[in-house]
């Protein structure tokens, strides 16, 4: 795997594009949910991408505090069907983790997980903080990192 943090202004037109079209693989046709991605906060955001050869496998963005949340914030995490239950995943997060810590410094780190998320983002130190709630028709949860 090659992982790299880019600003929005860094990425390469097809980067962009293969950012774009893992989230919506994933968060459009695999989820069955049409929703609006393209919300302005990716040119706010560092965006962590995972390749395995030429293909973009793994994929968050880091958002300061202010832009999703009070607190810094990661969001968008999605990874290829063909690499989950590799533990990629864990990977991701945990690059995202300290990716956040080393651009906003040590504070807490909001998300809003999909509820059916809830053990694996336990599992990295997360806790619940807010109601459930919908959001684009899927259950999900505050979290935080603290």
């Amino acid at each position: 795997m090659n992982w790299s943090f880019k600003k929005y202004t860094e990425l390469s037109t097809d980067e962009l594009y293969a950012i774009l079209q893992l989230r919506s693989i994933v968060f459009v046709v695999e989820q069955n949910c049409p929703y609006l991605d393209l919300d302005d906060k990716d040119q706010r955001s560092w965006h962590l991408l995972g390749w395995q050869k030429d293909q973009l496998v793994a994929y968050t963005r880091l958002l300061p505090a202010g832009v999703a949340f009070e607190e810094p914030s990661i969001g968008r995490v999605v990874t290829a069907p063909s690499v989950r239950r590799t533990g990629i995943g864990r990977i991701l997060m945990q690059k995202s983790i300290d990716g956040c810590h080393e651009l906003f410094g040590q504070q807490p780190i909001q998300i809003g997980a999909q509820r059916y998320l809830e053990s694996f983002y336990s599992s990295m130190g997360f806790e619940i903080s807010g109601s459930p709630y919908m959001e684009d028709g899927i259950p999900h949860i505050h979290m935080i990192l603290r």
